[in-house]
């Protein structure tokens, strides 16, 4: 059972979810040659105080890029 885990930023629209989540398991479907209901996919929504990118938060990066 292949599980898919997709870490990334906070997506608030429910919907734009759900069509990620079936293109994803469709296309592992494919791939692995399986049912779609053999594949798990989890969505990490990670806050950008909580994630480090070339040794800075995202959360301050993107105070310093704002004009």
């Amino acid at each position: 059972m292949p599980i898919i885990r997709v870490d990334g930023p906070k997506v608030p629209d429910v919907e734009k979810k759900r069509v990620f989540v079936k293109e994803v398991t469709d296309a592992a479907s494919a791939l692995f040659g399986m049912p779609a209901q053999n594949i798990v996919v989890l969505l990490k929504e990670t806050q950008p105080e909580n994630v480090g990118v070339g040794g800075e938060l995202i959360l301050d990066r993107r105070k310093r890029e704002q004009p």
